[in-house]
């Protein structure tokens, strides 16, 4: 499996993290770990699908998935080629005027909450490109085209700031009244904006946070250090996060 990386155009880089085109010329399981980002994808070669509950699930060619809080294990075909779009955290917002908390945990078809219209015609350009370099302009002019708000929620960026700034480790209701605004109406505005709720959010990425570490210390140390209180709150949150145990997790293939 390949992963090339693209920096979207300098109109689009306070909405969107990255642009990546995943190739693989044969039939892998990839372990795909929570992230804070709101994703977009086309599959403009072959097939994806995921594995639940030890069954297959195909996936449609263009679809949107929203925060999640445990892992996914995403199939490709032979010979599959999919563009993602990975969101800022504020950033899918200012594409789609559905409150994005009903992705929470789903991956649905873009034609629900995009005009299917509009949608067709970049999966035909998309096949039609002779690289991949036109297929991330073409995806990028999508983008351009849907440009609702180019002011994204300040206060909403500001709370997402402090929150990785702490690495998750965070009272949402502190948070709220730093911010002078109320927990309902900061939970609303949260959830519309960026796609969970802020407790949610937080969780994500305290556990994100935590994730890389295990080389620089103990897991355990760093997990108290993050706020877990005991060992068997951890590991049911690692697993979650993971679907695996620590051991079997860090034991185990690439992910991403």
């Amino acid at each position: 499996m390949k992963v090339f990386e693209y920096r979207s155009a300098k109109a689009l880089e306070p909405f969107v993290k990255a642009i990546k085109i995943i190739e693989s010329l044969e039939e892998i399981q990839n372990r795909v770990l929570p992230g804070a980002s709101i994703a977009m994808a086309f599959c403009f070669s072959g097939q994806n699908s995921y594995t639940m509950n030890s069954e297959r699930i195909i996936l449609p060619k263009a679809i949107i998935s929203g925060l999640r809080k445990s892992v996914r294990l995403i199939n490709y075909s032979q010979n599959t080629s999919t563009l993602i779009v990975l969101f800022k955290e504020n950033g899918a917002s200012t594409f789609f005027k559905e409150p994005l908390y009903g992705l929470f945990e789903k991956s649905v078809l873009l034609d629900h909450i995009v005009n299917p219209n509009d949608v067709r015609n970049v999966e035909e350009m998309l096949c039609e490109a002779k690289c991949n370099l036109q297929r991330v302009k073409i995806v990028e002019q999508f983008l351009l085209k849907r440009l609702i708000n180019p002011n994204p929620d300040m206060l909403i960026s500001s709370a997402v700031a402090q929150i990785q700034e702490a690495k998750g480790h965070i009272k949402i209701n502190r948070l709220a009244d730093s911010l002078h605004i109320s927990n309902d109406a900061f939970e609303k505005r949260f959830r519309r904006n960026i796609g969970s709720s802020p407790k949610q959010f937080a969780s994500i990425t305290r556990m994100s946070a935590i994730i890389p570490l295990k080389a620089k210390g103990q897991l355990l140390d760093i997990a108290f250090d993050a706020g877990f209180y005991d060992q068997a709150h951890f590991n049911k949150d690692f697993k979650l996060f993971t679907g695996q145990t620590p051991t079997e997790f860090y034991k185990s293939a690439s992910f991403w």
